[in-house]
């Protein structure tokens, strides 16, 4: 009961946060202007060729985590692992990183695999993911510095928080200290019967982290990894060419936009709702777009895609269960 309890309030701390921020940003917007603009001025084209980049993107992520399941010794159906990606991206629409442990449980469930070596490679995906994304700064602050600088001068929170990050020494001293207690504590850590317990899941994730080394088609594998970014990226420059006001802008532009946005993704509230519209619409107003349109823009770009995994994470939950039991009395 309590436990339930706290997940709701959870739930609710980070769905509030994510209106909050969502309110902030569109508070003094014409509601019938952004009406006019999606029924008279959008290219939808482009928002259905997004919606299927992002698909492609799925499938993509799909086939990677598959490779890096198989030197685990388990080969799961590729249907089911996409099912569990879609419900993973549907649950992280409930609660911020709920998705990474509920694709893991429902592949566990459905293909019998252990859930926390299953774990260990979803851990793996996201540092890739990030170091992915670390990239594709690095490539924005070279190609584009005087766009990034101009947005830490028109936002000095952003800067601010940079800032304590780099020079605080709470983390360090933080680390050391606890290193250091453990260290200390290792023979009546080693001795206790929770630690064996700890250690056996830790052995095991460990396992699912160690997959990269003994993955069989290391060149599918690289390839999917950017392979992925790249159909993300596409999926947010196809929007440009939806509206008129964004549509000259270059493909540079749409990676600092893009680059921008993934930060938001970051914040701890369900899907970036509010954190993403802001970096885009600010990353937007670098290239002279209008704040206004660019929320018309970030609305509808975030809005298309939210839908997608809405709808297709649905099919998901109700699809899994049958095709499961299919496969069983075949």
């Amino acid at each position: 009961m309590k436990q339930n309890t706290l997940k709701t309030l959870k739930f609710l701390s980070f769905f509030l946060l994510g209106i909050l921020i969502f309110w902030w940003v569109y508070k003094d917007q014409d509601i019938s202007r952004i009406k006019s603009i999606l029924s008279n001025e959008v290219n939808y084209f482009w928002i259905a060729a997004s919606v299927f980049l992002g698909m492609l993107s799925h499938i993509s992520r799909t086939i990677r985590w598959n490779l890096m399941i198989e030197p685990l010794g388990h080969k799961p159906r590729t249907l089911n692992t996409f099912l569990a990606v879609m419900i993973g991206y549907l649950m992280n629409l409930a609660l911020p990183r709920m998705g990474e442990i509920s694709r893991c449980g429902v592949l566990s469930r459905y293909e019998k695999i252990p859930f926390t070596k299953l774990v260990g490679t979803v851990v793996l995906e996201r540092l890739i993911d990030v170091l992915m994304l670390l990239l594709l700064l690095v490539i924005v602050i070279f190609t584009q510095f005087g766009q990034v600088i101009e947005f830490l001068n028109n936002n000095p929170e952003v800067q601010g928080k940079l800032e304590k990050i780099l020079y605080s020494p709470i983390l360090p001293v933080s680390l050391v200290l606890f290193f250091l207690v453990v260290w200390l504590s290792r023979h009546k850590i080693r001795a206790s019967g929770l630690a064996q317990k700890v250690l056996g899941l830790f052995n095991q994730f460990a396992e699912g982290f160690r997959s990269i080394r003994n993955i069989k088609n290391k060149g599918a594998f690289v390839f999917h990894s950017v392979f992925i970014w790249v159909l993300y990226y596409l999926m947010l420059y196809c929007v440009f060419f939806s509206f008129e006001f964004t549509s000259h802008l270059t493909a540079w532009a749409g990676l600092t936009v893009f680059v921008l946005g993934s930060f938001g993704m970051v914040a701890p509230v369900q899907g970036g709702i509010g954190a993403w519209h802001f970096m885009v619409i600010e990353g937007l107003a670098l290239y002279g777009i209008d704040k206004a349109d660019g929320k018309v823009f970030a609305l509808l770009a975030h809005g298309s895609t939210t839908v997608m995994l809405i709808v297709v994470g649905l099919i998901a939950l109700l699809v899994l269960p049958f095709v499961n039991e299919r496969s069983e009395k075949l």
